[in-house]
């Protein structure tokens, strides 16, 4: 009998979290088992747990236990038993997995290239976090960019709805684009997308000190600044605001010091979760929480289904090649190492270089 380990916190104290295992229950007509051989763990994954009653992050893979979840994690995985007569044992799997080391699955909509999960929990739920791509079919797929494909897809994708929202607005009359958090995965793909667009407004980053040389050395923004020198800013320019850092103080300063020419402000992370009161400054009719899955449903009514993605995954594939610049990514395996890694990435000791691949 095979046996499931899953990493489960608790909502309320994501620091929280343990290993518990069970038996796999045995397969329904229609269902296959997959064993996630891997998946990468970063800041985003936090974001999923800090929003998690606000987005529906802790309904995809729920427990037994009122008050306890699971955090999403993206991967690879691969089919070990099926009753489904269309998903073979073999098939290798990328998409939104539990921290876990099996899943169960309904494959549904089962295409050449991908599937969905169909389990009747998962189907109100965003069709992109449904989706698993089936990376075999894939034209050059390549087994060695896998790493880079779990840490860095998720969060490039993000970035390039970012770059793609925010010019389908006319990046809201702005002549210059703030980015918080700079050195985060996040902003920095964003940065690619920005820096690779010349009709594009210039792009200032805002950083820690300890991360400012860091972020320098990217060259992707035409200013970086440390948090305490944001008066730098021109605050005379028309100004939008890509916000990863969640950081209340931070946002509520930098929205005094822009006034009127703060024209939008996009919150998208929470790097910093444990200061994201947002303070009396901070000036919310201009400000709006960011959804991707939102905007690559909008792209796909007005574009054709895959039409979006198919562009978002090109960016990604070359944003990631430049990435191997400056990431570092740690592989380890065991429930010891899940439980590490997560502790790491909450607490903020993972470095902005640096990124876990971790399994059971």
């Amino acid at each position: 009998m095979t046996e499931i380990s899953e990493f489960i916190v608790r909502k309320d104290n994501l620091a929280e979290g343990r290993v518990e295992t069970r038996e796999a229950p045995p397969l329904k007509e229609g269902e296959v088992l997959a064993k996630i051989d891997r998946f990468a763990l970063t800041a985003n994954n936090v974001t999923y747990g800090v929003v998690g009653e606000r987005i529906g992050y802790w309904k995809f893979f729920p427990v037994e236990k009122e008050g306890e979840g699971i955090i999403p994690v993206w991967g690879f995985a691969d089919v070990i038993e099926s009753k489904h007569p269309d998903v073979s044992v073999g098939e290798r799997l990328y998409g939104y997995f539990p921290m876990a080391s099996h899943v169960v699955m309904a494959p549904a909509k089962v295409k050449e290239k991908r599937l969905f999960d169909g389990a009747a929990h998962r189907a109100e739920l965003p069709p992109v976090y449904n989706a698993y791509a089936r990376v075999k079919a894939e034209p050059g797929y390549d087994k060695e960019m896998d790493d880079d494909r779990m840490v860095l897809y998720p969060l490039y994708a993000t970035s390039y709805c970012l770059y793609d929202f925010m010019k389908d607005k006319g990046w809201f009359g702005a002549e210059q684009v703030i980015i918080p958090s700079a050195s985060s995965k996040t902003a920095i793909g964003c940065a690619y997308a920005i820096a690779g667009d010349a009709a594009a407004p210039k792009l200032i980053g805002l950083t820690s000190s300890r991360n400012k040389k860091a972020v320098e050395r990217l060259k992707l923004y035409k200013q970086v600044l440390a948090y305490g020198d944001l008066e730098k800013i021109d605050a005379s320019v028309p100004s939008v605001i890509i916000d990863m850092s969640g950081n209340g103080e931070v946002l509520g300063s930098l929205h005094k010091h822009l006034g009127e020419n703060m024209k939008y402000n996009s919150n998208v992370g929470l790097t910093h979760y444990d200061a994201n009161e947002m303070g009396p400054d901070f000036i919310r009719d201009r400000s709006e929480m960011f959804f991707a899955p939102g905007h690559i449903q909008k792209r796909t009514q007005e574009w054709g289904p895959g039409a979006f993605e198919k562009q978002a995954f090109l960016f990604w594939k070359d944003a990631a090649v430049k990435s191997r610049d400056w990431l570092i990514i740690r592989r380890e395996n065991g429930a010891d190492a899940v439980k590490r890694a997560w502790n790491a990435v909450y607490e903020g000791k993972t470095r902005p270089d640096t990124a876990w691949v971790v399994g059971f």
